[in-house]
């Protein structure tokens, strides 16, 4: 009887190794289900709130997070009052009977119909329309309905949705962080892999000029660039990013230095292929792991540097908004306005750490000494 040979065992790859070691991490898989979260929440979710980011209610600046709707009974008074002096007419009487309001105003002239409008124009009522008229005029009653609103974030200063803003602003955090993180790789990967591949005098030309880029004062940087292209989002990322890939660079080359020794990189110089493909084919794809790690870390450090900018003005600019210009306003407000300053900040210091989490997580797993 012959003995059966066993089946091979199939062997993992790198990546499918590195992936069952992320998964093992929790912090790490915890972070990036979390990090896709808010992504979606900000992608999609001023899409359902009941508010445009840029709408503005004048009876409602800087009203308190609630979950029950507005206008509270005691902000009622205040707007009937507020309406009427807009009209130009004298308040008799108000009450609210079955759910409406009944306003009677007086006049020592006759009264305009067309008054109901500067009610309608206050953010608490709707609808209003003329209910009793004197005979002569000078008297009217109007019924008006409360138009109920809900600010589960609270209101700014000029009486705007900070939810729907929080979201926006996450937005465009992100898609800066996300935006100026790839411009930075794709120019660092490039430049310093081929500093690294080709090696002396241009190597050595190549990370001089490196080293002059990071002698200038990064805010220096940003400011020029303000005063020759203005301020706008895609300012933003092009100016982080562009500043940033020098650190990429640097990390890039090393690993080129070290690439370009082994046995691959040598076989594919002695069959003619030329610097362009060991660089296209060879040389990046052996360093997507340490780009990877780095991109993760890149991210987080890209918000910060734009919230920075904005927190100085520099930055984004309304009606748009950033979890930094968010935070720069609320810092103004905190000791009548708390909230302000908590919800961007919650946000945008969860999404720092979640970044950090899986650029340490992929970091282990893709150490090839851990293996």
């Amino acid at each position: 009887m012959t003995d059966i040979p066993a089946a091979p065992v199939a062997g993992r790859s790198l990546w499918a190794d590195a992936w069952a070691r992320l998964k093992a991490n929790r912090a790490a898989m915890v972070s990036g289900v979390y990090l896709i979260l808010v992504t979606l929440v900000c992608v999609a979710g001023p899409q359902f709130t009941p508010h445009e980011f840029t709408t503005i209610y004048q009876d409602y600046n800087r009203v308190p997070p609630s979950f029950t709707p507005y206008p509270k009974p005691e902000m009622i008074d205040l707007a009937v009052k507020d309406a009427v002096r807009r009209a130009r007419v004298e308040l008799a009487s108000w009450e609210e009977k079955d759910g409406k309001i009944f306003i009677t105003v007086t006049s020592a002239k006759p009264i305009d119909e067309r008054m109901t409008r500067y009610i309608d124009r206050s953010s608490v009522f709707e609808g209003t329309q003329i209910a009793e008229k004197s005979s002569d005029g000078l008297r009217l009653t109007v019924s008006t309905d409360i138009e109920k609103m809900y600010f589960f974030f609270g209101t700014d200063n000029s009486g705007r949705d900070l939810l729907t803003r929080t979201l926006i602003a996450g937005r465009v955090s992100l898609a800066i962080g996300l935006l100026a993180g790839l411009v930075a790789v794709f120019i660092g990967v490039l430049y310093g892999a081929s500093a690294g591949l080709i090696g002396g005098k241009t190597d050595e030309a190549m990370m001089r000029i490196v080293d002059i880029l990071y002698s200038l004062p990064f805010i220096f940087f940003v400011i020029m660039l303000v005063v020759f292209f203005g301020r706008n989002f895609v300012f933003m990322f092009l100016a982080v990013g562009a500043v940033l890939w020098l650190d990429m660079a640097r990390i890039v080359r090393g690993q080129a230095l070290s690439i370009r020794r082994q046995e691959y990189v040598q076989a594919a110089e002695a069959l003619g292929v030329g610097q362009a493909g060991i660089l296209i084919r060879h040389v990046v794809p052996n360093l997507l792991g340490p780009v990877v790690i780095y991109m993760t870390l890149l991210v987080p450090q890209v918000i910060i540097l734009e919230s920075f900018l904005s927190f100085l003005g520099l930055g984004v600019q309304e009606p748009m908004a950033s979890w930094g210009v968010l935070i720069s306003q609320g810092a103004k407000n905190i000791p009548g306005a708390n909230w302000l300053l908590a919800f961007p900040s919650f946000f945008l210091t969860t999404t720092l750490f979640a970044l950090n989490f899986i650029g340490d997580g992929l970091r282990d797993a893709l150490d090839p000494k851990d293996r």
